[in-house]
This record gives structure tokens, C-alpha cells and sequence, in this order.
């Protein structure tokens, strides 16, 4: 919260040394006329693209709010290439532009990169759009991984996403409670999540160190996650 500097390369840096195969991120900029003009070292290309450069020859971006000089929304990067992709507008305000990305690997696995409303009445109405597009577009027996901002602190969807979709989140699996992830200098509401199904969970990590803190003001989430009956 406290840094004003840009911080894309070093975003770029902890995501690499991080060794993940699958990177969900929110409130990526695809396009921003105004800070490309006032930051000297702002990105010729979008950040998704940045981010990914050499190392996730795969991506993905669902464009969430539209603005006059540009958008942003969430964004996947992946070592595997996707075959389906769609982005799940789940808005309920102007003022708060909300979106869902699904993405599909070449190996089945289905992906949710979801960033939820501030408010309880707006989640309630995206955990319901969220639930019944994953029941009507993900088979229950098909591999997924959902993670992101689900700005979810009072634990309400966390407990019916769990139910109604037969989900595990990984740090509960691995530690037996949710994870705090924010504020990132001092976390303290649990706010960020990996679910997944079809997976058993190796380990599960909240990055504290102040490389990562110094990039965001949310705590970012590592999982080791494997299929069930394949690898890693």
C-alpha cells in the first residue's frame, strides 16, 4: 500500500522465481493510455504479456472494466497450452466491474481466475453465477483449479463454493484453515484462495517475504498440486 513505485519487473522476478507452472492474477492491465504516457519504463505491450515474456509461452485475459484510456481484468499464464476460452462477465454495478476467466488445457484441466465484489450483495449474486457456470460448463469429473480475490473475509462463499461444488482449498487441506492475504504488510483477512478438485494437495504457502509484500497489497498464494492418479 505504502509503495508508490512501479513494480511490474519485479512482480515479473517473484513470479519467475516462484517456479510455477499456472500463474492467476487480477487487476492486470491490458491497456492504459495515461500511465503509458507518465511512467518512463511502462510496458510496450500489455502486462499479461510482459509478465508471461519467455517463461509461460501460454496466456490468457479476460477483460473486466472498461475505462475511457483503457481496461484491466484477470489474467492466467500457462507452461500448457489452453484449447477453450471464456471470459464470464459477472458485474452487478458500474462502479465494480467483476469478471470470471475460464480457460481449458490441452490436458483437460479447467481454470477459474475469479476476482469478487466488496460488497456481500454483489458476491452473493457472483458465488450464483459462478456456481451454476461451473455446474453447466465443467463436468464434475473433469480436473479444476479456481483461484483468486474472492474478497470473501466473512468465509460465506467459501463454504458454499466448498459444498456445492465439491471443492478442497489447498491451504485449508494443508494447514486446516484458510489462509490471511491481506493487508499484505500485516496479513489478517482471508482473502485469497486456491480450490481445487480432482487434485490432492501436496503444500500450501501465503509468500511473506518483503520482495513479495513490496508488490502488492495482497499476500500472493503458491500451491504443489498433483492429479489425481498423474503427475505433477
Amino acid at each position: 500500500m505504502s509503495n508508490r513505485h512501479f513494480t511490474l519487473d519485479k512482480i515479473k522476478q517473484c513470479l519467475k522465481l516462484s517456479g510455477s507452472n499456472i500463474v492467476f492474477l487480477q487487476e492486470v492491465s491490458g491497456d492504459n493510455d495515461k500511465k503509458k504516457d507518465a511512467i518512463p519504463n511502462w510496458s510496450d505491450n500489455n502486462q499479461f504479456e510482459f509478465l508471461a515474456d519467455s517463461i509461460w509461452d501460454h496466456f490468457a485475459y479476460g477483460k473486466n472494466a472498461i475505462y475511457q484510456h483503457g481496461h484491466h481484468g484477470n489474467a492466467i499464464l500457462s507452461e500448457i497450452p489452453f484449447n477453450r476460452l471464456h471470459n464470464l462477465d459477472v458485474s452487478t454495478m458500474r462502479i465494480s466491474q467483476r469478471g470470471i476467466l475460464h480457460g481449458q488445457l490441452e490436458n483437460g484441466t479447467h481454470l477459474l481466475c475469479a476476482h469478487l465484489g466488496l460488497f456481500e450483495s454483489e458476491r452473493r449474486s457472483q458465488v450464483r453465477q459462478l456456481i451454476e457456470y461451473a455446474k453447466a460448463n465443467i463436468a464434475a469429473t473433469e480436473p479444476l483449479i479456481m483461484a483468486g480475490d474472492f474478497n470473501d473475509w466473512r468465509r460465506k462463499a467459501h463454504l458454499q463454493l466448498c459444498h456445492e461444488l465439491e471443492l478442497i482449498e489447498v491451504y485449508q487441506a494443508h494447514r486446516g484453515h484458510v489462509a490471511n492475504t491481506f493487508p499484505a504488510m500485516f496479513p489478517a483477512l482471508p482473502m485469497d484462495r486456491i480450490y481445487v478438485r480432482g487434485f490432492k494437495v501436496s503444500s500450501a504457502n501465503v509468500m511473506t517475504s518483503r520482495e513479495w509484500r513490496s508488490i502488492s497489497d495482497h499476500c500472493a498464494l503458491t500451491a504443489d498440486i498433483s492429479l489425481c492418479g498423474g503427475s505433477d
